[in-house]
């Protein structure tokens, strides 16, 4: 017997992710941005990472017509653009503090990592797009990850949860 999409997605939920915001632009230049948890590393070598984006986001066509994307690995301070990445606005990027990457996509300031990364690939992944990236650049930073578990934010610090 097959699982329902309700225990599936209850069974996930047990599982604890990073956040991220993952920005691009269009082949018009406008910018988009969407908060991600599907986020994870592939390759080493060479460096690659992947994305997964819900089919029905008003930014898919955005990713799959950019070649490039950055990952915004999130601290738990800033849980509000978790929030405003998720939400559907239309200028998510009013008022944040970022800067563009030299390729024009948006770089948020005070993140714990900044993953600039050339789309390699995108395949079908169901109900989602799952991209991957070659990593190009990354930057660093020191502070608490958010954590998104039982479809709430959690965070932990350097001792532990």
């Amino acid at each position: 017997m097959p699982i329902t999409s309700e225990d599936f997605r209850n069974a996930m939920s047990r599982f604890a992710s990073g956040v991220t915001v993952v920005t691009t632009k269009d082949a018009a230049g406008y910018l988009h941005g969407i908060t991600v948890s599907a986020f994870s590393s592939v390759s080493l070598e060479p460096p690659l990472v992947l994305i997964c984006i819900e089919n029905s986001a008003g930014s898919l066509h955005a990713f799959k017509q950019s070649e490039m994307f950055v990952v915004n690995i999130l601290t738990r301070d800033q849980v509000e653009l978790s929030e405003r990445f998720a939400a559907q606005i239309t200028d998510k990027f009013a008022g944040v503090d970022m800067e563009l990457n030299i390729d024009g996509i948006p770089i948020i300031s005070n993140c714990l990592a900044n993953i600039d990364c050339r789309v390699r690939n995108y395949y079908d992944g169901g109900d989602h797009t799952i991209f991957i990236g070659e990593v190009e650049d990354a930057r660093t930073a020191e502070g608490d990850p958010i954590i998104y578990f039982r479809s709430d934010y959690h965070w932990i610090g350097k001792r532990g949860i």
